[in-house]
């Protein structure tokens, strides 16, 4: 059987060098946002069953959404929809091949951040 001496090997670096890129951080945003906006449809979801259960609880309910840490969700929320939205575009853009090269990817990302802001800021003045 081989000795295998496993002490002298080196370890990889890892997190100690590695410099984050533009593109991998956006895609940890697509994951972190697709599960974050289950707290406001889990919140939504509580708003209804409350309306269809008597009108003591929607009023308890209606009045945690409508609050400033439930209108803080929803803002994040909106903009966490959106975010999404645009990196799914990104991503049905990169499966037909298009835009792969680093220069390209980057300008998507930034265009996905800054799209989803000016998004939700229409958003949010349309519906105010």
């Amino acid at each position: 059987m081989a000795d295998v001496n496993r002490g002298n090997r080196p370890l990889s670096p890892h997190l100690t060098i590695y410099r984050p890129q533009l593109t991998s951080m956006t895609s940890i945003l697509t994951r972190i946002t697709g599960n974050a906006m289950l707290i406001a449809a889990l919140m939504i979801v509580w708003w209804f069953l409350a309306a269809a259960t008597s009108e003591e609880y929607f009023n308890t309910a209606n009045a945690f959404v409508t609050s400033w840490f439930g209108d803080l969700v929803m803002l994040f929320s909106v903009l966490g929809l959106w975010y999404h939205t645009l990196a799914g575009i990104r991503h049905l853009i990169w499966d037909n091949g298009i835009g792969l090269d680093i220069p390209t990817a980057e300008k998507m990302g930034w265009a996905c951040l800054g799209g989803s802001v000016l998004l939700t800021l229409i958003t949010v003045a349309a519906l105010a």
